[in-house]
């Protein structure tokens, strides 16, 4: 289990410590301040509610918490779009009160044969692979499976996002920017998280990467919380050197748990007459070893 009390706790405490209260017209300065950011009862007056309430929800103490409130502390707290959806799902087990914790629900992660069609149809041309709960890689084009760490070469438990980028030693020369891609991915899992706050498999990741890495604990300490459905990325690939690649997230609505995610290249550019040399190095792997960019 990810959430509760010291979940909802320590994302109200970290984005009300990321607020300058004098953005908000509020007296400063750390001599007049033991700690950074706001204090609880300057969150409960922007808030219109009570010190005590708000201390209460902070500490998760605070059941059948109305929507209203959320949006109130919300608003106080200047989260984003994305924050607020991570509130009310880390506060809804609170609501629910003696219904207990919210179940995993939906079906369990395998793609459709239709969804691989697809894959599959998009040819040597357009990496693409589909994304399940927790940051899973549940499937992939030839390209696809190619085009960062070589997917068909990994166990199925490790084809995971998060996992790859903060234990796998490739990482690192595979990102030149990896400290804004492993930010991207923690604010992706923990949106994950939120939303499937019981899901085995969610917590099987998160759990392992806080007991591996300390690079993962910093950032997820950091309590971020947001989705990256489309940008740039920045790969230099051991076979065919740098990509500068853009990319597409689009959730599948038959699948909501499932996101089908594109990469593609300006027509003409560098980047682009590698994708097609990477495709040609995939086709030469069946039969012999991949040789590095020289």
């Amino acid at each position: 289990m990810l959430h509760g009390e010291v979940e909802i706790s320590s994302f109200l405490k970290a984005r009300r410590a990321a607020l300058d209260p004098a953005d908000l017209g509020l007296p400063g300065g750390l001599n007049r301040r033991r700690v950074r950011g706001l204090r609880r009862e300057e969150v409960a007056q922007l808030a219109g509610i009570s010190v005590d309430y708000y201390t209460r929800i902070e500490q998760g103490r605070a059941h059948a918490i109305s929507d209203s409130v959320l949006d109130a502390i919300a608003r106080a707290l200047r989260l984003t779009g994305g924050e607020v959806t991570y509130l009310r799902n880390i506060a809804l087990p609170r609501r629910r009160g003696e219904d207990g914790p919210a179940a995993a629900d939906g079906p369990g992660q395998t793609v459709r044969p239709e969804i691989q069609q697809l894959l599959d149809a998009m040819g040597s041309t357009v990496p693409a692979m589909v994304v399940g709960r927790g940051l899973d890689i549940l499937a992939w084009n030839t390209l696809g499976g190619r085009i960062g760490f070589d997917l068909p070469a990994l166990d199925r438990s490790r084809r995971n996002s998060a996992l790859l980028v903060f234990l796998d030693p490739a990482a690192r020369a595979l990102h030149p920017d990896w400290e804004r891609i492993a930010e991207e991915v923690v604010g992706n899992l923990r949106a994950e998280s939120g939303r499937h706050p019981e899901d085995p498999r969610i917590c099987e990741v998160v759990n392992e990467l806080l007991h591996r890495s300390g690079d993962f604990r910093r950032v997820w300490e950091a309590q971020a919380v947001h989705e990256c459905l489309r940008g740039t990325k920045h790969l230099v690939h051991p076979q065919v050197g740098e990509l500068l690649i853009t990319f597409e997230s689009f959730r599948l609505t038959t699948d909501p748990d499932q996101t089908l995610v594109t990469y593609s290249a300006p027509s003409g550019s560098p980047t682009e007459r590698r994708l097609a040399e990477l495709a040609e190095v995939g086709e030469l792997g069946a039969t012999g070893a991949l040789e590095p960019a020289g």
